[in-house]
């Protein structure tokens, strides 16, 4: 019998081991690792302990199953931080990027690859900002102007994240009734008004402040028309022949490609079409709602009591369906943790879904109408026909399918950014069908009077002229962001650390000045 607290093994009685080498090879034993065991004599003494080696197995399988444990508790845990990454790609999606991404590659072919996956690096930045905001304040970008800005600068940033709001909307107007004539040859005036209703449905059913498992439905619906997008590009490069890998890949390398003649306006073209403004108040209000979960799920959560609490620039309020509210102050665990993993799922969101769209387009597009004369002036209708004459009808019609899909979830996410600004910057509440059919009347009477009025080139010179007005907003919206962001008295956590019992500290999670320099550079380079 083995004695209480022995160890994972024994020795046999007869062993010419003295009692204390017996000691020494048992801890030599229960190294991982360890291969030669050496008696007095410096003989092998595995050859005659065949125990010791099972055990050395024993604690290899110990040590794998502890691994594999640790690895898969940390994925489940983020497998619940699953959607918002991807509602936040779809900003980085829409028609707008669509003219700037074909236009780069159809003047420099694969060399401006660098510039899309830089930009989608600033976008990580200044979208880990937004999470970091919403976590730590328990406030979104919005809710945060209102509650510590005056109130003629917080009517001034209202007025210009609504404007930007719209200036999205209208490309996504434009973008869907163009996949729409291409696809069923409906006119363009009549696309432009069916934009009117294509998402009133979808968002009846967004609850904001419904349970956790309405919030994952109506993610995951998303998710499926970002998953559609993808796989039509998938299908597009598919078609591409004569064109190497290597060639592409040397694209991600900056060259000085990027500095020659139209390069640099293409450029700053991409990062304006990328980093979008409304995704900015997304971002910081996605977020909260993972919070509360993540404590529950560790039994840290007390919102009546004041246990291992942590208490932030502000308290978190949970809102239920019936108007009720309730005060919740988050653990620091629950801060770091949801932090974390809230980061880790956005930057893989935007690496493996935006920046692969975003590529696929350049790369569709300099594969098959580099050095062709009639792709320097394309538009979204020309593109389609160049792609069906120089690959195959059927690029062409993925191409207008992915449109429509990329124009479809657009406009639900700037819907729900739109509420956000409204809600939280003035206290307006409304239901999102209501903001919807506000937001895309008003978008809808430009388009519907430019494709009138001019046809598929006023409509094309209208999203061009959108794109240059969110570039011209994005350095007014990320102010706010980057002030709140830098400042202790909004950033400071105040809490326990392990436990009811653990003494208070005080964290600061402000932006490093190396975090704050480049943030700075990069929004004055906007300007």
């Amino acid at each position: 019998m083995r004695a209480k607290g022995s160890t994972a093994y024994e020795l046999r009685m007869d062993d010419p081991l003295t009692v204390h080498e017996r000691g020494d090879a048992t801890a030599q034993a229960q190294l991982p690792g360890t291969e030669n065991i050496h008696n007095r004599d410096g003989l092998d003494a595995n050859a005659d302990t065949p125990l010791i080696g099972s055990a050395v197995r024993t604690a290899g399988r110990k040590r794998y199953r502890e691994v594999f444990s640790c690895v898969s508790q940390h994925l489940v845990t983020y497998s619940k931080f699953i959607g918002p990454g991807f509602l936040i790609a779809v900003a980085y999606i829409d028609p707008g990027n669509y003219a700037t991404d074909v236009a780069a590659g159809s003047e420099t072919r694969f060399a401006l690859l660098f510039i899309i996956f830089a930009s989608n690096l600033i976008a990580i930045l200044f979208q880990s900002l937004c999470i970091k905001l919403g976590i730590v304040t328990g406030r979104d970008l919005a809710q945060n102007c209102r509650a510590h800005l005056p109130r003629w600068m917080t009517l001034l940033l209202y007025g210009a994240a609504e404007t930007a709001i719209i200036a999205t909307d209208i490309s996504e107007v434009i973008g869907s009734a163009i996949s729409l004539k291409l696809l069923f040859n409906i006119p363009l005036v009549a696309g432009c008004a069916i934009t009117l209703v294509d998402t009133l449905f979808i968002l009846m059913f967004y609850r904001p402040y419904g349970s956790m498992m309405e919030l994952r439905a109506f993610e995951g619906f998303v998710t499926l028309l970002v998953l559609g997008v993808t796989a039509c590009f998938c299908v597009e490069l598919s078609f591409i022949r004569d064109t190497s890998v290597g060639e592409v890949l040397r694209g991600y390398l900056p060259s000085a490609t990027i500095f020659r003649g139209n390069a640099i306006y293409l450029s700053c073209g991409i990062v304006g079409a990328t980093v979008m403004p409304h995704s900015l108040f997304l971002g910081s209000g996605l977020v909260q709602a993972r919070l509360k979960e993540f404590d529950l799920d560790q039994g840290y959560a007390e919102i009546e009591g004041h246990g291992n609490r942590a208490t932030a620039g502000n308290s978190h309020t949970d809102e239920n369906r019936d108007g009720d509210k309730t005060e919740y102050h988050p653990t620091i665990a629950a801060i770091r943790g949801c932090m974390k993993y809230s980061i880790v799922e956005l930057s893989v969101s935007l690496v493996t879904f935006a920046t692969f769209v975003n590529s696929a387009i350049l790369i569709v597009s300099g594969a098959s109408l580099y050095g062709n004369p009639e792709a320097g002036d394309a538009d979204l209708f020309g593109i389609h026909d160049l792609l069906s004459q120089t690959i195959s009808p059927a690029a062409g019609t993925v191409f207008a399918l992915a449109l429509l899909f990329s124009g479809l979830s657009a406009g639900v996410i700037g819907t729900i950014a739109g509420q956000m600004v409204s809600e939280g910057m003035l206290d307006w509440k409304m239901s999102p069908w209501v903001r919807r059919l506000i937001t895309r009347s008003i978008s809808i009477v430009p388009s519907v009077v430019i494709a009138a009025a001019v046809g598929r080139d006023g409509l094309d010179a209208a999203l061009t002229a959108s794109q240059v007005v969110l570039s011209i907003l994005l350095p007014v919206v990320t102010a706010p962001l980057i002030y709140f962001t830098s400042r202790d008295q909004y950033m400071t956590v105040r809490g326990r650390l392990n436990g009811p019992d653990a003494p208070m500290v005080t964290i600061k999670m402000t932006n490093s000045w190396l975090t704050l320099s480049a943030l700075v550079f990069i929004s004055l380079g906007k300007v």
